[in-house]
């Protein structure tokens, strides 16, 4: 099993034995089809958060961003060019919270080799990474999608997991803002660990030393069960991408906030701690 971060170097040497996905992408915003037409990886193949990542929201009883199924996903994955034996790069403008989604589905199906660009887009130029403009012609992969290779664990399990984390920003864990979601606050006994906590100063991910020492101050030592959950699923990745680097394994709750507000039967809390 590979390392799940890559460098902007490492990339330049591994190019062309690689498949680069750009999931360039912002919450609310555009996709990032636009900043990808003007510039991106050469050989890189642009994927749709939304459309390749996800599956239509339907009744919002599964979150905002509900997993898609296995077929779609591999046909999205297929048309990219992803194939079995060949390993697989992701990378966006966002420090990673729209790759770490990409990494988590590839390797959630069954890709044993799916690596993010630590700190994306800007971490290539930097390392003097050549720019194309031209989508490039690719042959259809031969992935198949074999999901369960990843923890997740639904609504109903997540109380009982021993440790679990909410990768959202501060003050909508404490309750105090909710800009997107009907319910304001956390799932109850959860610890707040955001995703920026993840990222150093010049974007990269911090040291796997360092994110123990951070992650090891709200609890999360790998030594229990642990689960992450954000918003709607996707910045969750984040922090699950985050701990696998510091050598902690973390379940997904997919459907996240969005869904578990969904049932009013289920608690929340408000407080800064539970």
């Amino acid at each position: 099993m590979s390392q799940p971060l890559i460098s902007g170097i490492e990339l330049r040497l591994l190019l062309g034995g690689v498949a680069v996905l750009d999931v360039r992408y912002r919450l609310g915003g555009p996709p990032g089809r636009e900043e990808y037409d003007a510039g991106h990886v050469p050989g890189a193949v642009y994927v749709d958060l939304d459309t390749d990542l996800a599956a239509p929201v339907g009744d919002g009883s599964r979150g905002r961003h509900p997993l898609p199924d296995p077929e779609a996903f591999q046909a999205a994955m297929r048309r990219a060019g992803v194939r079995e034996d060949a390993p697989v790069v992701v990378y966006d403008d966002w420090q990673g919270r729209a790759a770490a989604r990409a990494w988590w589905l590839l390797r959630h199906h069954g890709h044993p080799d799916v690596q993010v660009l630590d700190g994306g887009w800007r971490a290539w130029l930097a390392a003097g990474g050549e720019t194309s403009r031209v989508e490039p012609e690719i042959l259809p992969g031969d992935f198949t999608a074999r999901p369960g290779a990843m923890p997740v664990v639904d609504a109903d399990g997540l109380l009982d997991v021993p440790v679990v984390v909410d990768a959202r920003a501060p003050e909508r864990y404490r309750g105090e803002v909710e800009p997107v979601d009907p319910v304001a606050g956390h799932v109850p006994g959860a610890v707040n660990v955001p995703t920026t906590v993840n990222i150093a100063a010049d974007g990269t991910f911090r040291s796997p030393e360092e994110l123990r020492a951070l992650y090891a101050v709200e609890g999360v030592t790998g030594e229990q069960e642990t689960a992450v959950y954000c918003g709607s699923g996707v910045t969750a990745a984040h922090d699950v991408l985050a701990l696998e680097a510091a050598g902690i394994t973390a379940a997904l709750y997919p459907g996240s906030w969005s869904e578990w507000v969904s049932d009013p039967a289920r608690p929340v809390a408000t407080s800064a701690r539970p």
